[in-house]
């Protein structure tokens, strides 16, 4: 099932550049942060259609493909994979100011080096054009790497471009596999797109047990000031508890309850 960006088709507007600190790369900086303010917000997975189909509601399904429109600041912000390199600093400063060739001459080797930071941000610039062709399987290629070293947003990525076909043939399962190794270390927008997956049956059968608890676990973890996104994964969650018994309830629940980040 594809997946579209706002305005339709594959536009690749460019995003707004971040305004935010980037030099001291706070840690504890949200992964949505900056999300509704940085960038076209793109449609959510898997389409509205099959949402209404299968859960019954005329909700607009949401965030599943933020990060991808997203400058690679937040992300970054995020990551915890190492502690900041200068040369990487420079280079996302470059990319941030849009001077996209002194970022890529800075960040190309780091990224063939293997840092996951880099690679990530090399990826964006080919997935969006920006001072290199616009080539969408070299920027799989790059969010690949990052991912096989445990980069949850660049894991997130990929589950974004195997849903819709980007760079690679379609495979909602694949998507799933990258959403889960994101859902794992606690991405909310990789724990919103599981519920969906498992919500719409993505692999031949519905679970609404597992799909409540990764809407519910999305729920929390959206911040409190993104209260569009915790409001549509709140919404999910309920839908889905309508179609559910008592026990399937209490089951979701306590898997909810009980989930630790891996």
């Amino acid at each position: 099932m594809a997946w579209h960006l706002f305005g339709g088709g594959r536009d690749r507007a460019q995003a707004a550049a971040l305004k935010e600190r980037i030099a001291t790369l706070q840690a504890e900086l949200d992964n949505c942060r900056g999300v509704t303010r940085h960038r076209k917000q793109l449609r959510y997975a898997y389409g509205v259609a099959a949402a209404i189909a299968v859960l019954g509601v005329g909700f607009m399904l949401g965030v599943h493909s933020a990060p991808i429109k997203q400058v690679a600041g937040d992300a970054i912000q995020t990551f915890g994979l190492a502690q900041p390199v200068q040369g990487v600093d420079a280079g996302n400063a470059a990319y941030q100011k849009g001077k996209y060739a002194a970022a890529m001459k800075i960040l190309r080797p780091l990224a063939e080096q293997g840092d996951a930071r880099a690679q990530v941000t090399v990826a964006l610039m080919y997935y969006h054009g920006r001072g290199v062709r616009q080539d969408d399987p070299e920027a799989l290629r790059w969010f690949r790497l990052a991912g096989d070293q445990g980069d949850a947003y660049a894991q997130f990525n990929l589950g974004v471009m195997y849903g819709e076909g980007q760079g690679v043939p379609q495979d909602s399962n694949q998507a799933a596999e990258w959403y889960r190794l994101a859902a794992d270390q606690n991405n909310a927008q990789a724990q919103y797109n599981l519920g969906l997956w498992y919500a719409e049956g993505e692999d031949g059968a519905q679970d609404l047990v597992s799909a409540h608890m990764w809407f519910n676990l999305a729920a929390a973890r959206f911040p409190p000031s993104d209260t569009r996104n915790r409001a549509l994964a709140v919404r999910n969650r309920d839908v889905v508890a309508g179609k559910m018994t008592r026990d399937q309830l209490a089951e979701a629940q306590k898997l909810a309850r009980e989930w630790k980040r891996k």
